[in-house]
């Protein structure tokens, strides 16, 4: 007679290593911060590389802006001695 495939083997259900759900909980826990924390990591380097741009468009606009004064500055005193 044979046994269907369903059926485990004969004997105790104790000899069988029973099943830990509070370690497979924190395990998956544990990979779902993993993950978070990755995810983290990459957003907050966007945002630095989003700053680095931003504070390069600052810097151009503070040098052009003080290059217009200069070349206001020179150009005054250009048609002062001019003059």
């Amino acid at each position: 007679m044979r046994q269907s495939p369903t059926v485990r083997g004969g004997g105790s259900r104790f000899l069988y290593e029973p099943f830990d759900v509070a370690s497979a909980r924190m395990e998956v826990n544990e990979r779902i911060a993993e993950e978070r924390w990755a995810q983290l990591e990459r957003r907050l380097v966007q945002i630095e590389v989003g700053i680095d741009r931003l504070e390069r468009r600052i810097w151009v606009a503070v040098y052009g802006a003080a290059s217009l004064i200069l070349a206001d500055i020179a150009y005054g005193l250009l048609t002062i001695t001019g003059s």
